[in-house]
């Protein structure tokens, strides 16, 4: 009777565990978005915010991941504020999330990341401030290009068309600015390029008069800002009436329908850099461009409009994430982290490459030199040529 007992008991747990497994492999596996859905920085984080929403749809709508588990997204507002991004990831450990996908506005990553370190949960952030993963830290895994990898395809650009002096403003309250800043005035020289301005600004300016004077007097030939929201809708504006006769050249923080609506025609013929994603018709018929489009067709359909810098960081996010969740067959964070660290996908904004030494993923080919060409990004020639090697 007491063996019965002992084995009716070891049946009972058996069985309890088996429940626990089937009860695991159908629930769904939670994700945190921390994006800017109020504030300064609201009309990237509502693109971020589309864009998930579209990759997790579409991958319920293929099955979940897992063998059938769908995705769930939790989403926290950090009302463009850092502080409220530390309260937002605080939230979001507390429900249990297997991963973060992280805020657009690089001061708000930048002061959640200790957070992310004492939690280990992976966290894919969505803004390119350098300093997020120079040095890495083992949960942190940046989408978009680097700041750095911006200012170094702007120089190539410059190289390759006999541009070799530039004057340069920066915000200086922007840690994305300032590192794209830093990245130029750090490769300048490798690239035969000399900064002959260098002005600043800060992200409540609305009066660029000044700077632009100094610009026109310089000697420059270009003229490179690294900003994000208003003041570079306000700076483009003044330009196109200041009779600054050099190209003014903008980073991927204006790669946006959100920057091309407000400025309206004085966007015509400006400079801009951005993810080759924004360019996808223009690319070589291949995975690469197959990519974009999975992307392209769903937001068009679903929006009207062509999906902007930041739809391309939202939708290549959840793309990696589901990745590693697969390869590492597991929702444990942890697990997933290894498999970041390791893993190398195509999706819209090029081809990742993450390693234990580079939590980036992107190479600057991954960066198109665009011009506004009636009122759309288009490749400059150089750039053509150079996206045309991604189809070869």
């Amino acid at each position: 009777m007491r063996r019965l007992v002992v084995s009716l008991a070891t049946l009972s747990l058996v069985v309890a565990g088996c429940g626990a497994d089937t009860a695991t492999s159908s629930d769904p596996i939670r994700v945190g978005q921390i994006v800017s859905l109020t504030g300064n920085y609201s009309p990237l984080g509502s693109e971020n915010k589309k864009s998930v929403e579209l990759a997790v749809e579409k991958v319920n709508r293929d099955g979940g991941v897992l063998g059938g588990r769908r995705l769930e997204v939790v989403v926290k507002d950090d009302r463009s504020q850092p502080d409220q991004s530390v309260l937002a990831f605080n939230d979001l450990r507390g429900d249990d999330v297997a991963a973060v996908i992280g805020s657009p506005f690089s001061n708000s990553a930048l002061a959640t990341i200790p957070s992310v370190d004492r939690a280990k949960i992976p966290y894919l952030s969505l803004t390119p401030a350098d300093e997020q993963v120079k040095p890495p830290h083992p949960y942190v895994f940046v989408v978009p290009a680097l700041a750095s990898l911006y200012a170094e395809r702007i120089l190539q650009y410059f190289k390759a068309t006999g541009v070799s002096t530039v004057a340069v403003a920066h915000d200086t309250r922007s840690s994305y600015a300032v590192a794209g800043y830093a990245g130029m005035k750090d490769k300048a020289a490798k690239y035969g390029v000399k900064i002959a301005a260098d002005e600043e600004f800060q992200t409540d300016a609305t009066e660029f008069g000044a700077v632009l004077g100094h610009v026109r007097s310089s000697g420059a030939q270009a003229f490179v800002v690294w900003a994000t929201g208003a003041p570079a809708v306000a700076l483009t504006k003044q330009y196109a009436t200041a009779g600054v006769d050099i190209p003014l050249v903008l980073t991927g923080a204006q790669a946006s329908k959100l920057f091309l609506d407000p400025v309206g025609a004085a966007a015509e013929g400006v400079t801009v850099a951005s993810s080759i994603g924004v360019v996808g018709p223009d690319l070589p018929a291949g995975e690469q461009k197959d990519a974009i489009t999975e992307l392209t067709t769903s937001f068009e359909k679903k929006y009207g409009y062509p999906p902007p810098q930041f739809a391309q960081d939202g939708y290549s996010a959840v793309k990696l994430l589901v990745a590693a969740i697969e390869k590492a067959r597991s929702a444990d964070p942890a697990k997933i982290r290894d498999a970041l660290e390791g893993l190398s996908l195509v999706t819209p904004n090029g081809e990742y490459a993450y390693s234990k030494d580079n939590h980036a993923g992107l190479g600057p080919e991954f960066i198109s030199i665009d011009t506004v060409t009636q009122g759309a990004f288009k490749p400059t020639e150089w750039a053509g040529e150079q996206l045309a090697e991604l189809g070869s």
